[in-house]
């Protein structure tokens, strides 16, 4: 076979997946970036959810309140270390100060597995770290791929991180007995450090490429303040809509995330099935997610544009929250969970972070990290008072209307910010003074 012929056969398959053939080496790469990212992560999440029932389900809202108040110190960590190290430094030096945190759970769970403060300080840390690597990982995906490109390909990419999510919870039901929580933190900080293999292969192919020309060289400080983020978000209705769209997802994550708390308790009282039926909901949704994210979420994305990425879900959910309302049992919250996340997954995450795509530099590290990490937990310390007080004075069935409410406001937000994302190229945003 020649090489022309050789390669008019590939193209049914760079067609199938909206790629082209210099495209492909970025694919393979960011694939495996998010698929290593989200397999430590997802490793240590049914750890995680079975720590935050041993606590108590009441208590909840204290563990989320918790989480935020970290958020409230790390963001400024985060910002101050931005603005004084080379994007291309940046990431390497985040995911191994991670592993190295990591690293010291696993040894302080080794020598005291019981302690409660230590489960709970966990939980707080992973659930801050977790929105810190994946935020940060997107950053550089926003900053190496054109809005163009990241119509098509971000939904490959991300399938990657379904991948990963199927993978996580596989390997920590197996490795569980002979490792133990410590070894699997010390296997999870592994493929946090293999990732850093990946990041150095797209940042060699973006120069092999050329570099974009509405980005500054990725050698480059960012500088500006350890505030900047917020300072970019609180002088741009465009973030501010991105900001309100992320609290009104976080409103309906939590109300479905503490109704699962407390149906699981009620239905499995035993702390292993617990774990298992956390770990058996997570294989479901990654392994739905994958080939939506592979086959459809690009070529939605490119006929129907990003609206349809961000409304798609909100809707469905105000159907699923609806179900709820009238049989409150364990399938149907399972099917509504599955059914949610999957969509986050395929549609909505992929859709939100093509919304930086036109932005400048500031924005894609510093606001966007700040929305992901500062607004989201912020969301979900509001989120889990708020559940607290609704169910204070009602059943579950007014959390389930609740939550469709939110969802309505939830749709109307992506709606409008769809629509100004694909109505302009460059949607105007403040720069910092």
């Amino acid at each position: 076979m020649t090489p022309s012929e050789g390669a008019a056969s590939r193209q049914p398959l760079y067609r199938l997946i909206a790629a082209e053939p210099e495209e492909a080496p970025a694919i393979v790469d960011g694939f495996m970036l998010f698929f290593l990212l989200f397999a430590s992560y997802f490793m240590l999440r049914p750890v995680r959810e079975t720590f935050a029932i041993a606590g108590g389900v009441d208590n909840l809202q204290w563990l989320w309140t918790g989480t935020f108040a970290a958020t409230l110190v790390v963001v400024p960590l985060y910002g101050w270390i931005a603005s004084r190290q080379p994007r291309r430094r940046l990431l390497p030096i985040l995911y191994v100060l991670s592993a190295a945190v990591m690293a010291g759970f696993a040894a302080s769970l080794a020598a005291d597995p019981g302690n409660v403060w230590i489960a709970r300080a966990f939980y707080i840390w992973l659930s801050v770290m977790n929105l810190f690597v994946v935020s940060i990982a997107w950053s550089l995906m926003a900053d190496l791929f054109e809005q163009e490109r990241g119509r098509r390909l971000f939904g490959q990419i991300a399938a990657g991180a379904s991948l990963g999510g199927l993978t996580g919870p596989l390997l920590s039901g197996f490795l569980i007995a002979p490792l133990g929580e410590p070894g699997l933190l010390l296997l999870s900080a592994v493929l946090l450090l293999a990732t850093l293999i990946f990041v150095r292969r797209l940042l060699a192919w973006r120069e092999r490429l050329g570099p974009r020309a509405d980005t500054p060289p990725a050698v480059e400080r960012m500088g500006g303040s350890v505030w900047a983020g917020l300072t970019l978000i609180a002088r741009s209705p465009y973030l501010l809509a991105i900001s309100a769209f992320v609290l009104m997802l976080t409103m309906a994550t939590t109300f479905l995330y503490f109704e699962q708390a407390r149906i699981v308790e009620e239905t499995f009282p035993d702390r292993t099935r617990q774990t298992q039926v956390f770990a058996a909901i997570d294989v479901a949704v990654q392994a739905s997610t994958i080939l939506i994210q592979l086959f459809l979420t690009g070529r939605l994305a490119k006929r129907l544009g990003v609206t349809v990425l961000l409304v798609a879900v909100p809707l469905t959910m105000m159907a699923g929250f609806g179900l709820l309302a009238l049989v409150a049992t364990f399938p149907v919250l399972a099917f509504v969970m599955i059914v949610r996340r999957v969509g986050e997954y395929a549609l909505v995450k992929p859709g939100r972070e093509m919304l930086f795509t036109t932005l400048d530099t500031q924005t894609k590290y510093k606001a966007k990290n700040a929305i992901d990490t500062f607004v989201y937990r912020g969301g979900d310390a509001i989120s889990g008072w708020v559940h607290t007080g609704i169910t204070a004075m009602a059943s579950i069935t007014g959390v389930a209307l609740a939550g469709m409410a939110v969802a309505a406001i939830w749709a109307a937000l992506g709606y409008a910010i769809g629509r100004r994302h694909e109505g302009k190229t460059t949607p105007p945003v403040a720069q910092p003074a």
